[in-house]
């Protein structure tokens, strides 16, 4: 096998290797949850300069400019417009690992009720300086097309970005890579983050598929309760975020206390209805 194909083999695996790290802790690779940090020493080389930190409640570089898709300047704040939003960090000429996120993401926001543009914002940005507002264009006019809700093309950006407004965001969202100059590709993790509408980091959605609940309590909870109904409130209470995992799992003990209050309810209600009809029963005998 030639030095290329092993160095691009190479690539691949520390690519996938990131994002199941990820997936499973945070800059960590898989099995280690339980055995505390790793050592440098221990992980693959390239691994030790890929990671995808959580640092909720930072926030993003609100006035830092990216170009959108027809190469106007913009600022992240600018595009958030005081809605909650999806970031995804990709770059558009990745052989394969962002092509996922961005098809895991399609396919998450296809089952959503929520509408991009109208309750919440999309904002993929490439990593790669390099990239231009060309490329942007062609990744977005495809992916509107799979997604097909109407108004959709204000609400989901394509982005590039010179290097100082790139390094500005991954560092703020706890994102590193590398690139590999034997391979000509980035080696990098997976995932998508929710930020609230002022830009502060809130949730964290590791690898390339993403369930539909989470991601909706996810903008649910980063909107503060201002998109959804009473069924997403009453999730939220029910459910609780873990930062570990990146996904939402019951609360146990709010589970115990909503079985016993709708039990009291139901109790309630059974007694005032046996109630009033015992009533209704002695003023019908009195009556007579």
């Amino acid at each position: 096998m030639s030095r290329m194909r092993i160095a691009n083999a190479w690539v691949l695996v520390v690519t996938l290797g990131a994002a199941v790290a990820a997936q499973a802790l945070p800059g960590l690779p898989p099995g280690a949850e339980g055995r505390g940090p790793v050592p440098a020493s221990e992980m693959p080389g390239q691994l030790r300069e890929v990671s995808f930190d959580q640092r909720l409640g930072e926030s993003l570089p609100m006035d830092a400019t990216f170009r959108d898709e027809t190469g106007q300047a913009v600022t992240l704040g600018e595009l958030l417009d005081g809605k909650p939003g999806i970031l995804a960090l990709v770059y558009y000429e990745c052989p394969m690992l962002c092509t996922l996120t961005l098809n895991g993401l399609a396919s998450v926001l296809g089952v959503l009720e929520f509408d991009a543009g109208r309750e919440f914002e999309v904002l993929t940005v490439s990593f790669d300086p390099r990239e231009t507002p060309d490329l942007a264009r062609a990744k977005k006019t495809n992916y509107l097309q799979r997604y097909g809700r109407p108004g959709a093309e204000d609400g989901w950006h394509f982005l590039t970005g010179d290097e100082e407004s790139i390094r500005r965001l991954t560092e703020s969202v706890g994102f590193r890579y590398t690139w590999d100059e034997a391979a000509r590709q980035f080696a990098h993790a997976a995932g998508i983050v929710v930020v609230t509408p002022d830009g502060r980091l809130a949730r964290y959605f590791y690898g390339v598929e993403y369930p539909p609940k989470d991601l909706r309590l996810g903008l649910v909870e980063a909107a503060d309760g201002k998109i959804g109904g009473f069924v997403d409130q009453l999730l939220l209470y029910c459910f609780h975020y873990d930062p570990a995992t990146g996904r939402y799992g019951a609360a146990v003990m709010r589970l115990v206390q909503t079985g016993a209050a709708l039990m009291l309810v139901v109790i309630g209600v059974f007694f005032l209805s046996n109630w009033r009809r015992g009533k209704a029963r002695r003023m019908a005998t009195v009556g007579s």
